[in-house]
């Protein structure tokens, strides 16, 4: 599963190189991964122990929500996913959660000068709640209901 959307995440993020019909593929299967997103997005709290560094359904929503983040920063795919039910909601609240789990103890969502030092910089999780406000940002962006929302 992380090598296809590894896959897909190289396919979506070259714009120069898709062509209308393989875009509206996307289209179609952005429904299924936000929809993924939504179900998994759980799996990432699991990483706030140093035992469960390869939790499978934990990278799997990491590579999810970096896909999510590359289709809404396309304006063919943006606006179908603005509306897409749940999913703004969901981000706000893994947010909300992570930051919570990251004050709570040291572990990989404490803000990095909070850390100390002993953490593996290369973890999967690194840089996951600056892509959930990515993915909030592009999720309002001109889009007056969706900002209310946040």
């Amino acid at each position: 599963r992380i090598t296809l959307l590894e896959l897909m995440m190289e396919k979506v993020s070259d714009k120069n190189s898709v062509s209308s019909e393989e875009m509206n593929v996307f289209v179609r299967h952005a429904d299924f991964l936000a929809d993924c997103f939504r179900e998994k997005c759980g799996a990432v709290l699991k990483l706030t122990a140093a035992a469960d560094v390869e939790d499978e359904e934990a990278l799997v929503t990491i590579c999810l929500l970096d896909v999510l983040c590359e289709m809404t920063s396309n304006n063919s795919q943006l606006e179908h996913l603005q509306t897409f039910p749940g999913l703004l909601e969901t981000a706000v609240d893994t947010l909300r959660l992570t930051h919570l789990a990251g004050k709570e103890a040291v572990n990989v969502f404490t803000a990095t000068h909070a850390m100390t030092g002993q953490e593996e910089i290369s973890h999967p999780a690194m840089g996951f709640k600056s892509h959930l406000i990515r993915l909030i940002g592009n999720l309002c962006y001109k889009n007056k209901e969706n900002q209310d929302k946040v």
